[in-house]
């Protein structure tokens, strides 16, 4: 199935699915509370047919971010184009461009979801004989449930049909708001798998979430937001290499009441008696000084785990935030 239309009103595809320069939103003050300042001159490039995550705690100014793309918010200044199309100046295309899947559940019960992809197709104003709605129900995994009323289904199955939804007018740009938010695990990788698929075929995707693990997995680029000002923005690989941080858990064969002296020019402590935990900078600490430090010791080696960088440490080193990236 081809998911978008690649092409844009000069016949062209655009290098940047999104392009956002100087983008800026003030909330007018409401009774006692002041002006609120919610993106602060952010400047942000989306390449076509990346898979692109977009991460913050709350209130960091993502979702306004991404209703000002959708047209659902005015910005107060600067611009930002989908697909080549200025939101303002091209509204109708930019709409047409982009599809979000939000993160609530809004769908009716008592539609199917065909009828729901069928209401939606018209809302875009696509002609009957243009519509693809088997396609659609067939790309997210729920042709055998185009006929049963939503209500029936699970919350795996909704959050496809989301997907769904978004597409039926072949957007090249897919938004998802923590499309995953309450879904179990094995639901989140039916819903992982069915957006791969449209990633591969070539739809741009833009993911909000707060499974750090999930951003590190799935996408190519990072962008982090924070108190509406963008503070990062790298290919994932060079953002968990910008934390020069690694740690090593060794068990040893004996009980130690301390570290051993052998083991003074690191960053050593004991975790149980005969656990050590090393965190070491990969730059100038190999592993393998470690561990002759702690033969040196007399110390039998049992066993040996070491854990990198994760994408949770950036955001805390750059954020200053114990809680979530939401």
């Amino acid at each position: 199935m081809a998911y978008f239309s690649t092409t844009t009103r000069a016949g062209e595809s655009p290098d940047d699915a999104i392009a956002i320069k100087g983008l800026s939103k003030t909330y007018a003050s409401s009774g006692a509370q002041p002006p609120k300042l919610a993106l602060d001159a952010v400047d942000l490039v989306i390449p076509r047919g990346s898979f692109f995550g977009l991460l913050g705690p709350n209130g960091a100014g993502k979702s306004t971010l991404i209703n000002i793309l959708a047209g659902l918010v005015n910005k107060s200044a600067g611009s930002a184009s989908v697909w080549g199309y200025d939101i303002e100046r091209d509204m109708r295309a930019a709409r047409r461009s982009i599809g979000v899947v939000p993160q609530e559940l809004n769908i009716d019960p008592y539609f199917t979801p065909r009828e729901m992809l069928e209401l939606q197709a018209g809302l875009y104003g696509i002609p009957k004989g243009a519509r693809r709605t088997a396609e659609v129900l067939e790309a997210v995994g729920l042709s055998d449930k185009a006929d049963a009323y939503t209500r029936s289904l699970s919350g795996g199955m909704r959050r496809r049909l989301l997907v769904g939804k978004a597409m039926v007018h072949s957007p090249p740009v897919l938004v998802l708001d923590e499309p995953s938010a309450g879904v179990d695990v094995d639901l989140r990788r039916q819903l992982w798998t069915h957006v791969k698929r449209m990633n591969a075929a070539g739809t741009t995707v833009l993911l909000t979430t707060h499974y750090l693990e999930e951003a590190e997995s799935m996408c190519d680029t990072i962008a982090i937001i924070d108190h509406g000002r963008l503070i990062a923005c790298e290919p994932t690989s060079e953002l968990l290499a910008r934390l020069d941080a690694k740690e090593m858990r060794i068990t040893v064969d004996k009980d130690l009441a301390a570290v051993p002296a052998e083991l003074a020019g690191f960053t050593a402590e004991l975790q149980g008696p005969r656990l050590i935990r090393v965190a070491f900078p990969p730059s100038t600490v190999t592993s393998g000084q470690i561990l002759t430090a702690v033969g040196q010791a007399g110390l039998e080696i049992i066993d040996v785990a070491t854990r990198e960088a994760e994408l949770e440490d950036i955001f805390l080193n750059l954020t200053g935030r114990p809680e979530a990236a939401r």
